[in-house]
């Protein structure tokens, strides 16, 4: 009998969870059922994703870097993987906007349901914390995420998922130093981190077999958690805008792919599925992270000097998803409490989206963030942010969890385009958790 594949695995196991999660809502004590028993399971798995994390950075961005022999190869790869990531973060962006415009999501918030909403999530814990977390993004200087790309302390920066861009520039810093002093004084160092890079990719592999457990807890801990039914029913239209944009952008990240590198898209979205599933249910680039680095390389066949610079970059400043997502809900939050934006707003929200989108965390609700910086950018008065982030907290989180799945995929398809102009997109050689297990059971 042919077993079952990953991507399907997961996908029941999300479905269960979903169902599992509504019948739990129906019965008295289910929350807190799913609380105490479920979600642990859940949130061990995400947690053993962000162990692996820093390693698997530090030892695959090592290793490609010092099997390049040459750094001005690695710069064709840098400022390629940069250029790509801006020009898709300007069309989800573009995109977002365009959506919003036409179909003007906001023009059917009732003052009823905008007054229940502020009600309800103006003084949230979540709300507030955000805004008080984009005062001080917005406190710092024009340079400030170029001073923060640098640690003092390397070993403290690996200590933090958070500080994702810190412990890539100490790897490139290294592997660049690796190159520097020559293959033969190197050697040593190098095997090392050769051995740790398929050590961590090992244990990915073992991960990954609990992954259809997992989801089933995450998205059963997702629905017991969701607000008031009618106030996300109200919110249907400005979140099917969303969605829209969302697709859209996967049937453009489809077209790159089956123009820049001549393969099935298809093809693709089947690879690299498992990795969008989890995505979906983490709401996390960084936890998925290891599992995008794992399916592109072994899956899609993405030479390790390409994946392991272009992938962590991207779970870091590569953000489309959440992108779009901030000229859509600029725009409708300004549609729905009548704050009319211009032409030149609007183009300051595409240039502040973008900047704003490079060093933020990878990590839930980071999203709510920068939507609070773009709309004091375009002037939003200062006493109603709280209320326009009222209105879209309710549906946040499961918008969150379908933006971290166009992050991903953009970051898959960058991976591929930057592959493919090096001459570095070969076959794939998938290798199995339990190959070498006869050896040594």
């Amino acid at each position: 009998m042919k077993k079952l594949e990953l991507h399907w695995k997961i996908l029941i196991g999300m479905l269960l969870g979903l169902v599992f999660g509504y019948a739990m809502t129906q019965i008295g004590g289910g929350k807190d059922f799913v609380n105490d028993w479920i979600k642990p399971f859940g949130t061990i798995f995400v947690k053993l994703l962000k162990l692996i994390a820093i390693p698997l950075i530090l030892a695959s961005l090592i290793k490609g870097i010092s099997d390049l022999k040459d750094i001005s190869k690695f710069r064709n790869i840098g400022l390629r993987t940069i250029g790509i990531y801006i020009c898709t973060t300007i069309v989800a962006i573009v995109l977002g906007l365009v959506l919003v415009n036409v179909l003007q999501p906001g023009n059917g918030i009732s003052e009823e349901t905008i007054a229940k909403l502020t009600d309800t999530y103006a003084n949230d814990s979540g709300v507030t914390s955000k805004l008080e977390e984009a005062v001080r993004q917005k406190s710092a200087g024009p340079l400030q995420f170029l001073e923060d790309m640098v640690p003092e302390n390397a070993l403290a920066a690996m200590t933090n998922n958070k500080l994702m861009l810190q412990v890539i520039f100490f790897t490139i810093f290294m592997g660049i130093s690796m190159l520097l002093i020559g293959e033969k004084k190197a050697k040593p160092l190098k095997k090392f981190f050769d051995s740790l890079n398929y050590v961590v990719l090992k244990m990915v592999d073992l991960i990954m077999l609990s992954a259809p457990y997992a989801v089933f807890a995450l998205l059963a801990t997702v629905v017991v958690s969701s607000g008031d039914p009618e106030l996300l029913l109200a919110l249907l239209k400005y979140a099917g805008v969303v969605v829209l944009g969302l697709f859209l952008m996967i049937v453009f990240y489809c077209t790159v792919v089956s123009v820049f590198t001549k393969k099935n898209p298809f093809w693709f979205l089947k690879q690299i599925s498992p990795a969008q599933l989890l995505a979906f249910s983490t709401s996390s680039s960084a936890a998925t992270l290891p599992v995008t680095m794992e399916r592109v390389e072994e899956h899609i066949g993405v030479d390790k000097e390409v994946s392991s610079f272009v992938l962590p970059v991207g779970a870091t400043i590569n953000m489309d998803g959440t992108s779009l997502y901030q000229g859509v809900a600029a725009v409708f939050i300004s549609q729905a409490l009548g704050f009319d934006l211009t032409l030149s707003d609007q183009l300051i929200i595409v240039l502040t989206a973008l900047l704003a989108s490079i060093g933020t965390a990878a990590v839930p609700g980071a999203g709510m963030v920068m939507l609070v910086i773009v709309l004091e950018a375009v002037g939003f008065p200062a006493e109603k942010l709280a209320i326009g982030l009222a209105l879209i907290f309710a549906v946040d989180r499961p918008l969150d969890m379908c933006r971290t799945v166009v992050n991903i995929t953009g970051d898959a398809t960058v991976s591929m385009v930057v592959a493919k102009s090096v001459g570095k997109l070969g076959k794939p050689h998938v290798e199995n958790w339990d190959d070498n297990y006869d050896a040594v059971k």
